[in-house]
């Protein structure tokens, strides 16, 4: 364990099974190749909360195209470090640490995932945390940071390499979605560089407009079920704006879309970031 004093400040710790699911769905579908390149991974599971089991679970989910990756959850918390080791197992370990992401003989990470702790800072620290978390990164390695909600039904997060955000990708459990509920609902759960610039006259906010409009216009789809209304409804909005990504991520209720077209037009996160 680390000497060093983590960084950072203790979250909630709000866990419940299969709350980040929707993420490692994606991650392990659409980064296999990344998982699968260079030397057996390292994983970090960046602020596991009071539980191991997301941390658990995504190791799991890892080994399914990886066998050989490590897993290690860290928090700042040191209870919370002690009430995960029941999770730890081969491969799975648990530690104290913050944003520096301590990791042992200086290894570094292929894939950082902080989900729901960001979320309490100010705008004006992400990028700063961003940028800490991007150094502890292997030569292939990516910081996936977002929000979810308790139960992992809606939520959002932002892929960042080495130069900074590359995609934002949106995700709802669709049978959610109906006429008193439509994909702006997500706005609540977007991640901290976001959610205060959903206003009109900013990138992010036009975007759920355009979804939101696709939605009501899918309507007479709706019959045939939630998968085939989402995917006429993402189809439209993809005849106007560019969306990572085929079909087959919207009727699981996914929408990944390149950083630049949601990036703030003002503020410390405005356009692309740099190091």
């Amino acid at each position: 364990m680390s000497s060093q004093r983590p960084v950072g400040s203790i979250t909630r710790g709000t866990t419940n099974p299969n709350r980040l699911r929707r993420c490692d769905r994606w991650l392990v579908s659409t980064h296999r190749s990344l998982l699968r390149a260079g030397p057996p991974p390292v994983l970090v599971d960046l602020g596991h909360g009071a539980s191991g089991v997301t941390t658990a679970e995504w190791a799991q989910r890892v080994r399914t195209v990886r066998p050989e990756a490590r897993v290690r959850g860290l928090e700042i918390d040191p209870v919370r470090v002690a009430s995960a080791q029941a999770w730890a197992g081969p491969g799975v370990e648990f530690a104290l640490g913050g944003f520096e992401v301590p990791l042992p003989r200086g290894r570094r990470a292929r894939v950082i995932r902080a989900f729901n702790v960001l979320r309490q800072y100010d705008e004006s620290q992400v990028e700063g945390h961003w940028a800490t978390m991007l150094e502890r990164l292997d030569e292939h390695g990516i910081l996936v940071e977002g929000t979810c909600d308790e139960l992992g039904r809606l939520g959002s997060w932002i892929t960042l390499g080495p130069e900074g955000p590359r995609t934002l990708t949106l995700s709802w459990r669709l049978r959610d979605l109906g006429p008193r509920r439509e994909p702006s609902a997500v706005a609540a759960r977007l991640p901290k560089a976001l959610i205060h610039r959903n206003v009109p006259g900013e990138p992010v906010h036009d975007l759920l407009e355009r979804l939101d409009d696709a939605w009501r216009w899918s309507a007479p789809f709706a019959p045939y079920g939630a998968r085939q209304r989402a995917v006429a409804a993402i189809g439209e909005v993809a005849k106007d704006v560019p969306v990572i990504g085929r079909s087959d991520r919207w009727r699981l209720g996914e929408l990944t879309v390149p950083w630049s077209l949601v990036a703030s037009r003002s503020g410390p996160l405005a356009g692309p970031q740099r190091r």
